[in-house]
């Protein structure tokens, strides 16, 4: 039997270890009101007192709605400072920018959101000192259902090893808010937006593959086009140096 207890300490000395290595004054994370953040968000806290989460809507309603509602009641729970950052008109200055620049698609849209959210964090951490916490799961990170230089990137990842199963198994664990534990797994990119309908697959079936190889052969089909497609987001940056090296 699994024993969550022990390894909610063991992720809590992993994250004071990397705030002794960095010499940081504390940590900050994007409250998104998800299961992610908010595990992650509950481990930093208990980690270290000095940490803050930032609620950052972005043009979608949900952000300024169901998101903030619950990121605000996970911190009121917790005990976990809150800031929040209207990224909206950053968005439409930046598409204003690249107005007869260049025509922006729905992909690279889409992205802008999570890399505004990233940029905010690691402004904050750098005039604060504070690492920026990660928040990506095992099964998003195998799917690539992330966005590079977004909500892909961070100082340190507590959740990076847990599939979305077992972070909502350890968020309930943890006394996670009712309202998170039992919401549906969204980016909140745009309205209605669900990561299972967005990847026409089921965390479940995800998790299942990941835990024992298993899938049906129109699962096998999706998971094998995602993780293909979004290997370049799991490999370091290539140079040159790297390249002569393959060669050889």
């Amino acid at each position: 039997m699994r024993n969550y207890q022990e390894e909610y300490e063991k992720r809590i000395e992993f994250i004071r270890s990397r705030l002794e290595e960095a010499h940081a004054d504390g940590i900050v994370f994007g409250n998104s009101g998800g299961k992610d953040s908010a595990l992650v968000g509950i481990l930093c806290k208990a980690a270290c007192d000095n940490t803050v989460g930032i609620i950052m809507p972005c043009a979608s309603k949900r952000n300024y709605g169901i998101d903030t509602e619950d990121g605000k009641e996970l911190a009121e729970k917790f005990g976990i400072e809150t800031r929040v950052v209207d990224l909206t008109p950053v968005r439409e200055a930046e598409l204003a920018a690249l107005e007869g620049v260049t025509e922006v698609n729905q992909s690279a849209l889409t992205n802008i959101a999570p890399r505004l959210r990233m940029t905010t964090l690691y402004t904050i951490g750098a005039a604060e000192n504070r690492l920026v916490a990660g928040t990506g799961n095992r099964s998003e990170i195998y799917m690539g259902y992330f966005t590079k230089w977004g909500d892909g990137a961070s100082d340190f990842n507590p959740i990076a090893d847990l599939t979305a199963s077992e972070v909502f198994e350890f968020l309930a664990f943890v006394g996670g808010p009712d309202s998170i534990v039992h919401k549906a797994p969204s980016a909140g990119l745009f309205e209605g937006q669900t990561d299972e309908d967005d990847m026409g697959i089921t965390y479940a079936a995800i998790d299942h593959f990941l835990e024992t190889g298993e899938a049906t052969e129109e699962q096998k089909a999706i998971l094998d086009r995602y993780h293909s497609r979004s290997e370049h987001k799991r490999k370091p940056i290539a140079t040159f140096e790297t390249w002569m090296n393959e060669k050889q």
